[in-house]
Order: structure tokens, then sequence, then C-alpha cells
């Protein structure tokens, strides 16, 4: 029996490619699956067979090393979150949001500014560079990759191909950020859908409206998925969300009180630090703002 890889679902269907082939086959999943409240994913390891109507179907799911469920997606070992300067603006508080959840998958993070190319040359635009400026530095001093791109100049797009080989990565972010031009900057000849922002909302449309793997030449697979415009915290205990904080975790062991909550406690490492200039003001802040988020979450249901 063959294996392969599902590199889309869309409208039932499961477009497999073939490990032996390279080729990619349309399948539909056994019956089995629902009997079971098992649903295959995009990225999913399979095993299949081809039928006599020149389709196929999926037989059985190989472990998975990872699954999410938004976006649902299988075996990712990387996310790209994609984040623009401009139109819209860089989003700090949504950004720390977006790592919260990437930490608690237990994922690798890339962190992507785009349209450096659309920053205005005046008074505003020297805002937006230092803004930009001093959120790489935090984030890199706290241990992520931070890369500065323009897919409609072409800047950073080979340092991301290059970040990416070996990987099957994700790429998430607000809806209108510019992941789908970043992935057909990597992808020349693909043209994945894109739009513009809404005026009047200021956001972008959702131009992704299922997951596809897509093959990056450097050896790279990436995912596009539909944007997202909020994420909660329903899934996570609330004694999960300091450990999804980098540099929180790593203080956490010179708190006095195990389980510290880092916002109110005697003798608690984060806070001193914080204190001390040594934890950023905007990180803490939003990490205070995500407890409290998840009270009123817990609070509600």
């Amino acid at each position: 029996m063959p294996t392969g890889t599902i590199m889309k679902a869309l409208s039932g269907y499961y477009y497999v490619k073939g490990d032996d082939s390279g080729e990619t086959l349309q399948c539909r999943a056994r019956g089995i699956f629902k009997k079971r409240g098992q649903s295959p994913l995009v990225g999913d390891r399979v095993i299949f067979e081809e039928t006599e109507n020149g389709e196929g179907t999926v037989d059985e799911i190989l472990p998975r090393d990872s699954a999410l469920i938004r976006p649902p997606v299988a075996n990712v070992d990387l996310a790209v979150l994609v984040f623009s300067v401009v139109r819209p603006e860089l989003n700090i508080q949504l950004l720390d949001k977006f790592l919260v959840h990437i930490e608690h998958e237990r994922l690798d993070a890339l962190l992507v500014f785009t349209k450096l190319d659309r920053i205005p040359d005046d008074e505003d635009g020297e805002r937006i560079r230092r803004d930009v400026e001093a959120a790489r530095e935090l984030y890199e001093s706290i241990g992520y990759d931070v890369l500065l791109t323009s897919a409609h100049q072409g800047e950073g797009i080979e340092e991301l191909r290059q970040r990416l080989a070996g990987h099957i990565a994700v790429f998430a972010g607000q809806s209108g950020v510019g992941k789908s031009s970043l992935v057909n900057a990597l992808v020349p000849g693909l043209t994945l859908e894109t739009a513009e922002i809404s005026d009047k909302l200021g956001r972008g449309k959702h131009t992704t409206r299922h997951v596809e793997l897509v093959s990056v030449n450097g050896g790279g697979i990436v995912a596009d998925t539909p944007g997202f415009s909020q994420l909660d915290f329903a899934e996570l205990g609330i004694d999960e969300i300091g450990s999804c904080f980098r540099e929180f975790r790593r203080l956490a062991d010179g708190c006095k009180f195990r389980g510290c909550s880092h916002t109110h406690e005697p003798n608690c490492a984060v806070q001193d630090a914080f204190g001390r200039g040594e934890v950023s003001a905007s990180r803490y802040e939003n990490y205070k703002s995500f407890m409290t988020e998840w009270k009123e979450i817990k609070r509600r249901y």
C-alpha cells in the first residue's frame, strides 16, 4: 500500500501526494474515520490506495508529530507569524497572543514583518520604522528569529526561503497582512489570491479559504492558511499562559511559590525582573491582559 502526504483538503476531497510516484491523487476518506470521530488533516502522512475510477481512498492516518486545530494542519514544526508594519500596523498584543498559542503547541516560531516598501517617507513613516526596529530588538532578545520583508520588492525573500528549508511551516497572521503575497514570492508561478485592505474596516478580506501545502524551492513546505482575526484561550489552563512566555518560563524556577501567577505573589522572579527593566513593559502588560481575558472566558462558561 502506497504512502503519501495530504497536500490539500477541499469539499470533502483529500489530495494526496505519493512518496514514490510524486503524483497527486484525489481521494475520499474511508467511512471508518467518521465512526472513530477522526478526520484527516492537511499535512497528515497517510496510507492510501487508488480505486477503479481513477480516484483513491485514504485508508490509514500514520502517527502525527503535531496537530493544530486552527488552522487544521498536521505535522507542522515551524510557525511563520506574519505581521504587516502598515495597513494594518504592527499589533504587538496580537503578536504576543499568537506566540502564546504557538508556544502552547510546542512549535518553533519565526516572526516575519511585511510590507516594508509601504512605509511612507514622512514623519509617520519614521515613527513606524522606530517601532519596527524596537519590536525586532525585543523579540530577538527573547530568542525569536525576526525577518523584515517586502514581497513586492523581494526583500528578505531569500532569507525566508533558507529558513524554511527542511521544515513544514504554517503561515499565520491577520487577514490582509500579506501571507499569500509572501508565498507567491517564494514559489514563482504560484498565484494564490490576494486582496487589498478594506479602507472602511482597516483589515483584509479572507483570501485563502482552505489549507494547502506548497513546496518551496530549497526544500521547505509551507501551508497557506485562512487569515485569523482573533484568538482566544479557551483551550489553555490559567497556569499554562505564563509558561508560553519564553522569558517568564526561564525565570519561573526563581519564584517562591510553585504555580506563581506572576501578578501579585511576593518573591516572584518575573515581577522582580520586570521591576529591574529586564522584562519588557509591553510583554508583561499583555500577559496580565491575557490572564484577565482567560478568567472572563472561564466565568462566562
